[in-house]
């Protein structure tokens, strides 16, 4: 049986010149067209290189596998996800309540957008979740929500405010992917992610008055 952790998945070597990155752009629309058709169990490279009209060769010098093109897929997904965390979560503008109310509805309503891909990336995880590279994409995330509990939840010991970000980043990541199985209307998201917004401000409140 092959150890996961030990399959390489990064990058070959990043493109350094215009028409290098036009490929991997090329290699990676290919890739999310493939994954969305035929779903992860029939993803391969040469698929992929079909897709993009390139040789399989093409796509080895950047991917050294299939798994290092869905890997490129999922950390692209979770830095776009980072981006989202640090813009609303880091808003010191406003108050903390109001900021996971925002970042609730961004996050039910871009789960719903791209359920087709995401879904698709979910049950390729296996091939890639344990690799070193993998673990330090997530962890960029979940320091950004760490800060924003410290802000939240000043006076919690350290344990109760990571518990909280543990409780509320795995609630919207496991309750958004099913959500998001279903077609949603804009009325239906808004409304689902009030709820959820409310259940995750009265908890916080009800920690910070404990």
């Amino acid at each position: 049986m092959t150890d996961r952790r030990s399959v390489r998945i990064s990058s070959r070597k990043q493109p350094q010149q215009a028409r290098s990155a036009e490929l991997v752009a090329a290699i990676l629309e290919a890739a999310v067209q493939v994954l969305a058709k035929e779903g992860a169990p029939r993803f391969t490279t040469a698929r992929v290189a079909e897709r993009a009209g390139v040789s399989v060769g093409s796509v080895y010098q950047y991917f050294p596998n299939k798994a290092a093109i869905l890997f490129r897929l999922q950390s692209d997904e979770w830095r776009q996800t980072t981006e989202l965390l640090r813009g609303i979560l880091e808003d010191v503008g406003r108050p903390p309540p109001e900021r996971l109310r925002a970042l609730v509805h961004a996050f039910i309503r871009s789960e719903c957008e791209e359920a087709g891909i995401r879904l698709a990336l979910s049950d390729a995880a296996p091939l890639y979740r344990d690799a070193p590279e993998a673990r330090e994409a997530r962890a960029s995330g979940d320091g950004i929500v760490q800060a924003f509990m410290r802000e939240a939840l000043p006076d919690a010991p350290v344990a109760t405010r990571e518990l909280a970000g543990d409780l509320i980043t795995t609630t919207l990541n496991q309750v958004g992917k099913r959500f998001s199985e279903t077609p949603r209307t804009p009325a239906e998201i808004a409304a689902y992610a009030d709820v959820m917004a409310d259940m995750f401000c009265a908890y916080l409140a009800g920690l910070a008055h404990a």
